[in-house]
Protein backbone atom coordinates (compact mmCIF):
# COMPACT_ATOMS: atom_id res chain seq x y z
CA UNK A 1 0.00 0.00 0.00
CA UNK A 2 1.17 3.50 -0.95
CA UNK A 3 2.58 5.40 2.65
CA UNK A 4 1.10 8.76 3.86
CA UNK A 5 4.39 9.52 2.84
CA UNK A 6 4.65 8.86 -0.82
CA UNK A 7 1.10 10.15 -1.28
CA UNK A 8 -0.57 13.63 -0.58
CA UNK A 9 -4.11 11.96 -0.47
CA UNK A 10 -5.79 13.77 -3.29
CA UNK A 11 -6.94 12.10 -6.58
CA UNK A 12 -8.67 14.47 -9.05
CA UNK A 13 -11.36 12.65 -11.06
CA UNK A 14 -13.27 12.36 -14.49
CA UNK A 15 -15.84 10.76 -15.56
CA UNK A 16 -17.01 10.57 -18.81
CA UNK A 17 -20.39 8.72 -19.82
CA UNK A 18 -19.83 6.69 -23.20
CA UNK A 19 -21.49 4.27 -25.64
CA UNK A 20 -24.12 2.14 -24.41
CA UNK A 21 -23.94 1.22 -20.55
CA UNK A 22 -20.05 2.16 -20.20
CA UNK A 23 -18.59 5.10 -18.44
CA UNK A 24 -15.01 6.22 -18.80
CA UNK A 25 -13.02 7.09 -15.47
CA UNK A 26 -10.33 8.78 -15.33
CA UNK A 27 -8.30 9.12 -11.76
CA UNK A 28 -4.92 11.52 -11.24
CA UNK A 29 -3.13 12.28 -8.68
CA UNK A 30 -2.07 15.65 -8.99
CA UNK A 31 1.38 15.83 -7.41
CA UNK A 32 2.90 13.34 -9.78
CA UNK A 33 0.41 13.97 -13.17
CA UNK A 34 0.24 9.85 -12.66
CA UNK A 35 -3.14 9.30 -14.72
CA UNK A 36 -5.11 5.74 -15.14
CA UNK A 37 -8.08 4.92 -17.07
CA UNK A 38 -10.97 2.61 -16.74
CA UNK A 39 -14.41 1.63 -18.30
CA UNK A 40 -17.02 0.74 -15.70
CA UNK A 41 -20.93 -0.48 -15.94
CA UNK A 42 -22.83 3.06 -15.39
CA UNK A 43 -25.30 1.02 -13.59
CA UNK A 44 -22.95 1.53 -10.65
CA UNK A 45 -22.79 4.37 -8.36
CA UNK A 46 -20.66 7.42 -8.78
CA UNK A 47 -19.03 6.57 -5.44
CA UNK A 48 -18.36 3.13 -6.58
CA UNK A 49 -16.59 3.76 -10.01
CA UNK A 50 -14.62 6.44 -8.31
CA UNK A 51 -13.36 3.90 -5.58
CA UNK A 52 -12.84 1.62 -8.08
CA UNK A 53 -10.49 3.70 -10.01
CA UNK A 54 -8.78 5.25 -6.95
CA UNK A 55 -7.72 1.60 -5.77
CA UNK A 56 -6.40 0.82 -9.70
CA UNK A 57 -4.35 4.56 -9.52
CA UNK A 58 -2.69 3.38 -5.95
CA UNK A 59 -1.59 0.36 -7.28
CA UNK A 60 -0.26 2.26 -10.28
CA UNK A 61 1.27 4.81 -7.89
CA UNK A 62 3.00 1.79 -5.82
CA UNK A 63 4.23 0.02 -8.87
CA UNK A 64 5.94 3.38 -10.07
CA UNK A 65 7.73 3.48 -6.98
CA UNK A 66 9.15 0.61 -6.25
CA UNK A 67 10.46 0.98 -9.79
CA UNK A 68 12.37 3.83 -8.80
CA UNK A 69 13.68 2.47 -6.18
CA UNK A 70 15.84 -0.11 -8.41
Amino acid sequence: MVTKNTYSGQILFEIHPSSGRAVRVVAIDPETGTEVVMVGDSRLSREMLKRTAARKLLYVLEKNKDKSKR
